[in-house]
């Protein structure tokens, strides 16, 4: 199979061939269709992560958002066959510990990371294997393309999860999303489908636009606490720190209103490595809630598919470009300058 390798942070992929992978007696091989390409891959594409023991390896295929077919499964696998459409969580469960049994597989110790770690090459790749198949497999229901699962991956998911599992939004609920990438678009869509009141903040005039056709009521360039807390007449809801920097995780907690709820999304960079000072006795004053969202367990995406099915989501018309595996690396480094355009998928 031809996939694309990293092997060196920050260089481009060695597009080569790559011996067809084999399924475990649990697992599956997929055939992939169509992957995004995540500002996550970004991350490991630099080596960042090292300070969290999240560094991805060298010598290794990236791609965690991949939708395709099944064309092999072990003897373990039940509930999956040959020719199956479906799409693969990268927060993989084990399937058999009391946090996958609860539904919280994406917080499962002995779980694996698709496309960071070792064990599960990634799926910048023709195919991709998948451990624990029966539990972490999903079907794509009928009618829904692989290009548009391909756009759920990491960053729609996790989005759902932030605020239909964490933040637990209400309707008519003010939330601010600081960040327009692909997560912060996602979020604002999803807000919006579930009844809430979306504010996006960037500095980015075509992000933003972007944002107000995914269903934002507010959008905000500049000086965006004092903006939101005039927009919402005194702070938000819930604000989501979508780009993972120590400025925008500070905005969002001090947009919110008393005994509001702050989500992590965003991932830190080499400047922040991990950490950001936050005004924590004004935190404790108002009771902010902080909460920090990584994807979604396996065994609820069927909450997030059927509502792309019925049409009250659609993450495909956040999809701004489709490439082929031989241009991965040149949206990888457009990364690193903002120069993207929503969510961007690799499709073969």
């Amino acid at each position: 199979m031809r996939a694309g390798v990293l092997r060196e942070y920050g260089e481009p992929l060695d597009v080569t061939t790559r011996p067809d992978p084999t399924p475990d007696a649990d697992g599956a091989v997929v055939a992939v269709e169509a992957c995004g390409i995540c500002r996550s891959d970004w991350h490991a594409w630099q080596g960042h992560g090292e300070w969290a023991d999240d560094q991805a390896p060298l010598d290794y295929v990236l791609g965690h958002e991949p939708a395709g077919r099944v064309v092999e499964t072990g003897p373990d696998v039940t509930g999956f066959s040959v020719g199956d459409r479906v799409v693969v969580p990268f927060s993989l469960g084990c399937g058999a510990c009391s946090h996958c049994y609860s539904d919280h597989g994406n917080t499962c110790p002995d779980g694996l990371a698709l496309g960071f770690e070792r064990p599960v090459p990634g799926a910048f790749a023709e195919q991709v294997a998948v451990p624990n198949a029966s539990y972490n497999l999903q079907p794509i229901p009928d009618g829904v393309s692989f290009r548009d699962v391909a756009a759920v991956g990491c960053r729609y998911m996790t989005a759902f999860h932030t605020l239909a599992h964490r933040a637990d939004i209400s309707g008519g609920d003010w939330v601010a999303v600081h960040g327009c990438g692909g997560v912060g678009l996602s979020t604002v869509q999803i807000a919006d489908a579930l009844g809430a009141r979306a504010i996006a903040v960037d500095v980015d005039p075509e992000a933003l636009a972007r944002a107000e056709r995914a269903g934002a009521v507010a959008t905000v360039e500049s000086d965006p606490v004092e903006a939101i807390r005039d927009i919402t007449h005194g702070g938000a809801d819930v604000s989501v720190d979508a780009l993972g920097r120590a400025e925008t995780a500070r905005n969002s907690v001090r947009c919110l209103r008393e005994r509001g709820t702050h989500a992590q999304v965003g991932l830190t960079t080499e400047a922040e490595k991990g950490v950001v000072s936050l005004p924590t006795d004004w935190m404790t004053r108002w009771e902010i809630d902080w909460l920090g969202a990584r994807g979604m367990p396996p065994t609820r995406f069927g909450e997030l598919l059927s509502m792309v099915e019925s049409g009250h989501l659609d993450p495909g018309s956040l999809v701004g470009r489709e490439v082929s595996l031989d241009s991965v690396s040149e949206r990888l480094a457009a990364m690193s300058t903002y120069d993207t355009d929503g969510i961007e998928v690799l499709t073969f």
